[in-house]
């Protein structure tokens, strides 16, 4: 029984250690004091007028985002959020909220393969799967336009496998 108990209070004491060794040491979160020097303030340097109305925090002006581009398969406008789109969304959000008579353009675009009329409904289903997902996520319908360019602005050479896939795209920006 004597050593059950002389064990009991070596793991108390071990797990204590440890604790306090992880928690303080190695994480940093124990409160150690800290020195600080106060100076005394004088009636002149103390704060005069009403602060109550004056925010303590200058409010930046927001920049737009920079445009979202994504890329798609052939012949497909499945569109899946990934990180890249959360955070367009996020810095869109934002800036949208403060600027009301901004909004998002979305265009879709297509390589040259196929039919002109097809690569303008494909790229317009494109632009409407990036709308749906924006839509979810909380933007007005009306703070979005869509269009499709098909096939007639392509970004690269569409000759190539590399320059056709460059041309699957949408074009998110933000716009007056």
């Amino acid at each position: 029984m004597k050593i059950l108990l002389i064990g009991f209070f070596a793991f108390l004491t071990w797990s204590a250690i440890s604790t306090y060794i992880y928690v303080c040491k190695i994480n940093g979160l124990c409160n150690e004091p800290i020195a600080m020097q106060l100076n005394a303030v004088s009636q002149k340097e103390s704060v005069a007028g009403d602060t109550v109305r004056i925010p303590l925090v200058k409010e930046e002006a927001l920049v737009i985002p920079k445009d979202l581009i994504l890329y798609y398969a052939f012949d497909k406008s499945e569109f899946i959020s990934d990180s890249a789109a959360d955070r367009y969304f996020d810095g869109a959000m934002a800036y949208l909220e403060q600027n009301a008579q901004y909004r998002l353009n979305i265009t879709g675009y297509t390589d040259a393969v196929g039919s002109f009329e097809y690569n303008q409904a494909l790229g317009y289903r494109r632009a409407q799967r990036v709308q749906q997902y924006f839509e979810s996520r909380g933007i007005p319908v009306k703070r979005i336009a869509i269009e499709s360019r098909g096939e007639k602005e392509p970004a690269d050479d569409n000759n190539t496998m590399a320059g056709r896939a460059n041309n699957r795209r949408t074009k998110t920006t933000i716009k007056k």
